[in-house]
C-alpha cells in the first residue's frame, strides 16, 4: 500500500470517528436551556363568604284579641250614657244621654286602641348577614426569558426558577419546571 493511501485512510477514519463523537456528544450532552430574565406573579382577588350573626333585642306587639275594640266602645258608651243622663231634664235629658253614649263609645274605642298599641313584649332574635373576607392568590406567572438574543414572554402556572428547558427544535418546554 502506498504511503498517501495509508495517510488518507487514517485521516478518513479519524474524521468519521470525530464526526460520530460530536454527534453522540450533542445527543447525550444534556438539554439546552433558555435563561429566565423576569418572573411577574399574576394575582387575583378572592372573596370568601362567611355568616356573621348577632343576637338583637326587639320589641313586639302582643296579638290583639279584640280587633274592632268592641269592649272599649261598649264600656265607653255605657259610661257616657250614664253621665249624659245626669245632665239636663225632659227631652234634653234624652239628647244628653244619646250624646253621652256616642261620645263615650268613641272615647272608649280610642282608649282601647291606645292600650292595645302599647301592649308589647321584648324578645331576642338572631340576625345574620353575609360578610366577605377578601384575599389575593397567585393565579400564575408571566415569565420573560431570553432565547437567541430575543426576550420573549410566556404565561406559566408555576414559577420556573432561573431557566427553562428547550426541546430538540429549540422551543421552550412549558410543562417542566427546572429549579
Amino acid at each position: 500500500m502506498n504511503k498517501s493511501m495509508l495517510i488518507g485512510s487514517v485521516l478518513g477514519a479519524v474524521a468519521v470517528t470525530a464526526g460520530g463523537a460530536y454527534a453522540t456528544y450533542s445527543l447525550v450532552g444534556g438539554p439546552s436551556y433558555a435563561e429566565v430574565v423576569a418572573v411577574k406573579p399574576i394575582k387575583e382577588t378572592v372573596k370568601t363568604p362567611r355568616q356573621e350573626c348577632r343576637d338583637v333585642t326587639v320589641t313586639k306587639r302582643k296579638p290583639v284579641k279584640d280587633n274592632n275594640r268592641v269592649v272599649g266602645t261598649a264600656v265607653g258608651a255605657v259610661v257616657g250614657g250614664l253621665l249624659g243622663n245626669q245632665v239636663g231634664g225632659g227631652s234634653g235629658k234624652k239628647a244628653a244621654t244619646v250624646a253621652g253614649a256616642v261620645g263615650g263609645g268613641y272615647a272608649g274605642n280610642k282608649t282601647q286602641e291606645h292600650l292595645q298599641q302599647n301592649n308589647t313584649y321584648t324578645a331576642t332574635e338572631r340576625r345574620c348577614n353575609t360578610e366577605y373576607d377578601i384575599s389575593e392568590k397567585i393565579a400564575g406567572y408571566d415569565v420573560s426569558y431570553e432565547l437567541d438574543g430575543k426576550i420573549r414572554t410566556v404565561h406559566m402556572d408555576e414559577d420556573p426558577g432561573r431557566r427553562l428547558q428547550l426541546d430538540d427544535q429549540g422551543r421552550v418546554i412549558l410543562s417542566q419546571v427546572i429549579r
